[in-house]
C-alpha cells in the first residue's frame, strides 16, 4: 500500500527530486540540469507577474540561487515545480515591494533649458493615489486568496476577481 504522506510522482517530478538530492550534496551539474529543465517556466512566470521583461533574468537567477542555498532543506511533500514556483512568486513579490518603496525617478534635464523643471512627474494626484491604493489592496487580497495549485491559472482568476477595477 502506498504511503499517504508521499505523493505519487510523475517521471519528470521523480527526476527533479533526484536532482535536488544531488544538489543538496553540492552537485553543481545537477543544479545546471534543473536550471535547463525549468528556466523557461521560471522566466515565464516572472514575466507574467511583473508584466515587463526588465528584471526577469535577474529574478530568475535569484530563484535558482535560492534553490541552491535551500537544497539541504528541500522536502518533497509536493511536486518540485510547486516548490520552485513558490520561491519564484515570493521573490517577485519581494521585488514588487522593493520597487514600490524605492521608485526609479528619472532625471530629465534638457541641455538648452534655462531652468531645471521642478514638477515631480512621478507623484500622482491625490485622487489617482487613492484609486491606486484601492486597486493595490484589491490585487493583494485576490492574490492571497489564490491556492498555490492555481499558479498557471492565476492571471485568469485575477482578471475575474478584479474585473470591477480593471473595467474603469
Amino acid at each position: 500500500m502506498a504511503d499517504p504522506e508521499v505523493p505519487a510522482r510523475s517521471e519528470d517530478d521523480a527526476e527533479d527530486v533526484r536532482l535536488m538530492r544531488l544538489v543538496s550534496g553540492g552537485d553543481a551539474t545537477a543544479l545546471e540540469q534543473l536550471i535547463e529543465r525549468h528556466q523557461a517556466l521560471v522566466a515565464g512566470t516572472v514575466a507574467r507577474m511583473l508584466g515587463s521583461n526588465s528584471d526577469v533574468e535577474d529574478i530568475a537567477q535569484q530563484v535558482f540561487i535560492r534553490v541552491w542555498k535551500s537544497a539541504g532543506r528541500y522536502v518533497a511533500r509536493a511536486k518540485f515545480t510547486t516548490w520552485l514556483l513558490k520561491i519564484t512568486r515570493n521573490l517577485v513579490f519581494n521585488e514588487m515591494r522593493r520597487a514600490k518603496r524605492h521608485p526609479h525617478l528619472p532625471v530629465q534635464i534638457e541641455p538648452e533649458a534655462d531652468e531645471i523643471p521642478l514638477k515631480d512627474e512621478a507623484t500622482a494626484t491625490p485622487d489617482a493615489t487613492l484609486l491606486q491604493a484601492e486597486l493595490q489592496a484589491a490585487i493583494e487580497k485576490a492574490i492571497t486568496l489564490l491556492p498555490e495549485t492555481q499558479l498557471f491559472r492565476a492571471r485568469t482568476e485575477l482578471r475575474e476577481r478584479l474585473k470591477d477595477y480593471l473595467g474603469r
